[in-house]
């Protein structure tokens, strides 16, 4: 039992959102705050801006039900992790972001995930990585602040924790070399060429079964049945997609055109563009998606196939 207990040590800025917002994390057991890695024992909140204390949180987990790159993708969705010695608008090394660990098979997941994560900005990262030097409990007063005082400062948006959130380690992309077996021609050409099919000559154009549309290439869950509509270009539609955070954007130019295209976020597929010509009552956006990039399961297959949180969208 032990050995599903872990615990890491996360500085994001003001402890007590993060906090506040990790103790809202399925598989998490136990948070507190306090002061980490600096000079001195036992300091005080008003000390630490002196003695090189960072403000801190304590995740204590069970890794049966949450592994810590999960928590690692929670923690970079409420930081910016290319600012020094600050977030939101507290300012000073104490509210620098640092990620610290006791176990060193943590130390080769954590910088793993950071070094992938480098990827996705031109920047340097500046989250500090460091074995845990020390760790003092903060004030009671600090502790679990924002359920003492609701509405109290919080620099992150405690609604950020979605709840259709994707995760690295649910959804894993083949290697190139398998891609080519597991794909078809067609489904490789979009996906891994930036290719497009046919419109009106493709799988899903016209489908108005109910049931969820995910990435063809990691199993992705990326549309719901309820957003698509029928915009007649051929190819389908969607007014959004199940959340903002499962898709990527990236200016397209070619072809002398000024696009938007969208890609799935874990799986990096080409999935198609998205247009300012949808349905006003739908919120304006046509997210134009080709059929090669899907892969449809309908509404009684989704509890067998892992998709059971998602079927309650279907009856909004």
């Amino acid at each position: 039992m032990k050995e599903k207990n872990k615990e890491i040590w996360l500085a994001g800025g003001c402890f007590w959102g993060v906090q506040a917002y990790f103790s809202n994390i399925d598989g998490v057991t136990r948070t507190s705050v306090g002061y980490a890695n600096g000079r001195g024992k036992n300091p005080s909140y008003h000390e630490i801006q002196y003695t090189g204390h960072a403000e801190t949180v304590s995740v204590e987990y069970n890794s049966d039900k949450v592994g810590l790159q999960t928590i690692l993708e929670y923690f970079f969705h409420i930081i910016d992790p290319t600012l020094i010695n600050k977030q939101g608008n507290d300012v000073g090394t104490q509210y620098r972001t640092g990620i610290y660990y006791k176990d060193e098979a943590d130390r080769i997941i954590i910088e793993k995930f950071v070094k992938r994560q480098q990827k996705k900005y031109i920047v340097p990262i500046a989250v500090e990585i460091s074995p845990l030097e020390n760790f003092f409990q903060a004030e009671e007063y600090h502790q679990d602040y924002l359920k003492k005082t609701p509405g109290g400062y919080c620099h992150i948006d405690l609604n950020s924790l979605p709840e259709f959130q994707t995760l690295e380690e649910e959804y894993f992309k083949p290697a190139k070399k398998d891609l080519k077996s597991k794909l078809t021609d067609i489904q490789y050409m979009v996906t891994q060429e930036n290719s497009t099919e046919p419109p009106f000559d493709n799988e899903y154009w016209d489908n108005h079964k109910k049931g969820i549309y995910i990435d063809v290439v990691t199993g992705e869950p990326l549309f719901i049945s309820n957003d698509k509509f029928d915009s007649g270009c051929g190819w389908p539609s969607f007014s959004k997609p199940i959340s903002e955070n499962v898709l990527i954007k990236k200016t397209d130019d070619k072809h002398g055109m000024a696009r938007t295209e969208v890609r799935s976020k874990l799986g990096d597929s080409h999935l198609g563009h998205v247009f300012t010509d949808g349905p006003i009552n739908k919120g304006g956006l046509r997210y134009c998606i080709n059929s090669a990039s899907l892969k449809f399961i309908p509404e009684n297959e989704m509890k067998d196939k892992g998709y059971s949180k998602y079927i309650k969208l279907l009856d909004k």
